[in-house]
């Protein structure tokens, strides 16, 4: 199983997460803002996660870290 980890507060919600992740389990979310006042990227499920960190290599800031256990 994987994990994902957002850092919300540093996400400018660019969305290429969204669109490199092959599950479609990453999401702009449209309910909150992070500090700098942008909708963070979420996970919507976990437990679809294959961990192959398309999210986290698309990432231009660097916020998005997958662990694979």
């Amino acid at each position: 199983m994987a994990n994902v980890i957002i850092e919300e507060d540093k996400c400018k919600g660019c969305g290429l997460c969204a669109a490199a992740c092959p599950k479609k389990i990453i999401t702009l979310g449209a309910g909150k803002l992070n500090a700098r006042g942008f909708h963070p990227a979420v996970v919507t499920d976990m437990t679809q996660c294959l961990g192959c960190a398309f999210c986290a290599v698309m990432c231009p800031d660097v916020v998005i870290t997958v662990f694979k256990e």
